[in-house]
C-alpha cells in the first residue's frame, strides 16, 4: 500500500475526532505561530494539515494567506466541508511534501506537527529540508513538531523517528537558528499520553 492509499484508507475509516493526533485547539502551534509574526497577511502553511483544526484557528484570527497540504484528498475534503464557504480563502495542496510543487521563497511560517517523524528514510528527510529551504522566505520561521524521546515508537501502524531537540534541528543544518524548543504531553482521544517536541526555528 503507498503511503497516499494509507491515509486515504486512515481518514476514510476514522472519524476526525477519533485518531490520536486530534486536538480540538492546538494551542502550543498557534502560540508559536503568533511569536512568528502578528501580522494577518504572512503567509502560512501548515504541513500534513488535512483534517487539523489549526486552519480553523488561522481564520477565525483573520490571517489571510492561509496553506494547506497533505498527502490525502480525503481529509482536504473534510476540512473543506467542516469550514464550508471560508474554504476558499485557503490554498490546499494535496500532495506528499517530498515531491510537492510550492512556490519558492514565499512562506513566513512553515509548521509541521505530526508529518517529519513519519520521514525514516535518510532521502525523504533531505528531500522534505529542501522544500523548507527552497519555499520560506529568509528570516521565515519554521515550527517543527514530531514525537519526543518518550513518544510512541508507532503511529497509525506505521513506523516513526522520535527526535529530541538536538537531533530534530540537527536534520535541517546551521541555516536554521533554533530558537526554543519544548515538549508537551498530548492527550489523545482514548485518554492515553503521547510526548511531542516542539522546534521553534528562523531561516537564516
Amino acid at each position: 500500500m503507498s503511503n497516499k492509499s494509507h491515509w486515504d484508507n486512515v481518514y476514510d475509516t476514522k472519524a476526525p475526532e477519533t485518531v490520536s493526533w486530534y486536538a480540538p485547539h492546538l494551542e502550543t502551534s498557534l502560540n508559536l505561530i503568533h511569536q512568528a509574526t502578528l501580522n494577518k497577511d504572512a503567509a502560512i502553511i501548515d504541513i500534513g494539515g488535512g483534517e487539523s483544526t489549526l486552519v480553523d484557528d488561522l481564520l477565525a484570527e483573520g490571517y489571510q494567506d492561509i496553506s494547506v497540504l497533505d498527502i490525502s484528498q480525503k481529509a482536504i475534503d473534510v476540512a473543506k466541508a467542516r469550514i464550508g464557504k471560508q474554504s476558499h480563502q485557503v490554498h490546499w495542496y494535496c500532495a506528499d511534501i517530498t515531491q510537492a510543487t510550492l512556490p519558492q521563497g514565499y512562506f513566513d511560517v512553515w509548521h509541521d506537527r505530526a508529518v517529519f517523524h513519519f520521514l525514516t528514510e535518510e532521502a525523504q528527510r533531505a528531500r522534505y529540508v529542501e522544500q523548507v529551504m527552497r519555499s520560506v522566505k529568509r528570516g521565515g520561521y519554521v515550527i517543527m513538531s514530531t514525537f519526543g524521546p518518550e513518544g510512541p515508537e508507532k503511529c497509525s501502524g506505521l513506523d516513526v523517528v522520535r527526535y529530541d531537540a538536538e537531533h530534530l534541528h540537527g536534520q535541517f543544518g546551521k541555516k536554521f537558528k533554533l530558537i526554543n524548543s519544548s515538549t508537551e504531553l498530548h492527550k489523545t482521544p482514548t485518554g492515553s499520553t503521547q510526548q511531542f517536541l516542539y522546534c521553534f526555528c528562523r531561516m537564516e
